[in-house]
């Protein structure tokens, strides 16, 4: 795993530094409806070219567990670090990242009755109460996890230093790092391996097949909705209305998200892996049809009339149609067992399809 990725992703979910709502009415498109059940293209569809303006994607409800499994324990599990554990209890589990795609894991298993703590990403309403042990979106405060006396931290390194992590293990609690890049090729082992660390293995294969499921029946809806010349995206990442302003590359998971919409990721057409400023020049250079970003960081910027003032936004193709589609932040580059959900909301805001009333 390449530390630079998990040093610049923590730039990402930093949720403390969303700004205030903007106040502005943006223009939006007429949109259709279809049903979830529709799996043909709708009659009235429109041409995905033809919207304008703003679109905001819903967020998500806690996962439905896959049943209640009593955990098999111990269990020997060598993590991403080559870092071999012996797992004997989970009673008290801490799971830890800065995307909250870990949480929502445990609780697919049907486990989340034994989380004691959670990040500032980890928005499920079933840990609403629990105690916040990471400030500024990725910063681990050592002490107040110490206090909460867990026997399990799941964690990816986009949580804390590899100090502060040590510094847990030497503590004598057992902390195990998956996987921090997510995308929709690797979802179903991540899922299976934090159900392997948890001793309950068989709800891991039942969730990973749900999951699977789910995602190649929402894929096919999906398909229906694609044009035959697949529009272009690109992530821009925007906090405030100063400097910080990027094109996220294929590192971050752009590419594996949108391509799975049946769009086209610019910045993977143009060689873009990990980020690079969003100026003028490099906006014009891959000059997207639509403009994907996170909800925290669209408000912080002053909604889209503050995005369109950024120098190059207004002159792209995006621009000029204001055609920006907002994800919620903790769910934007993220997978795990609610994929199908979160690919065919953003797909309903991409394309313009509305639920059937």
């Amino acid at each position: 795993m390449k530390r630079i990725w998990v040093v610049l992703i923590s730039l990402i979910f930093l949720t403390a530094c969303a700004g205030q709502s903007s106040t502005e009415t943006p223009k939006t498109a007429t949109k259709p409806s279809v049903s979830k059940t529709d799996t043909a293209a709708p009659a009235n569809l429109p041409d995905p070219r033809s919207l304008t303006g703003l679109s905001t994607v819903p967020d998500i409800a806690d996962p439905t567990p896959i049943g209640k499994f009593t955990p098999k324990l111990p269990v020997s599990v060598t993590d991403t670090a080559g870092t071999t554990h012996n797992i004997t209890d989970v009673s008290r589990i801490l799971a830890l990242d800065i995307t909250g795609t870990l949480s929502r894991t445990v609780i697919a298993l049907g486990q989340g009755d034994n989380l004691v703590g959670r990040s500032v990403s980890s928005t499920e309403n079933m840990l609403a109460d629990l105690p916040v042990v990471t400030q500024q979106g990725h910063n681990l405060n050592v002490e107040a996890v110490l206090e909460l006396r867990p026997t399990l931290i799941l964690a990816d390194q986009t949580v804390g230093t590899p100090e502060n992590l040590a510094q847990l293990q030497n503590a004598g609690i057992p902390v195990v790092l998956t996987e921090a890049q997510h995308t929709l090729e690797n979802n179903s082992e991540h899922m299976k391996f934090v159900a392997q660390v948890l001793g309950v293995p068989e709800a891991g294969e039942k969730l990973a097949k749900r999951v699977d499921d789910e995602i190649a029946k929402v894929q096919k809806e999906i398909a229906a909705w694609i044009p035959s010349e697949p529009l272009k995206i690109a992530f821009l990442y925007v906090r405030g209305t100063a400097g910080v302003f990027f094109i996220l590359g294929a590192e971050y998971g752009t590419t594996s998200l949108i391509e799975s919409l049946g769009a086209q990721d610019v910045s993977a057409l143009a060689g873009i892996t990990s980020m690079v400023p969003a100026n003028a020049e490099a906006l014009l250079a891959v000059n997207p049809e639509v403009i994907f970003t996170m909800t925290g960081g669209l408000e912080s910027t002053d909604g889209l009339t503050g995005l369109l003032q950024r120098p190059g936004v207004a002159d792209t193709i995006a621009g000029q149609n204001q055609r920006v589609v907002a994800i919620p932040d903790g769910i934007s580059l993220s997978y795990g067992p609610q994929t199908a959900e979160i690919l065919r909301n953003i797909a309903m805001a991409l394309y313009g399809v509305e639920e059937s009333k």
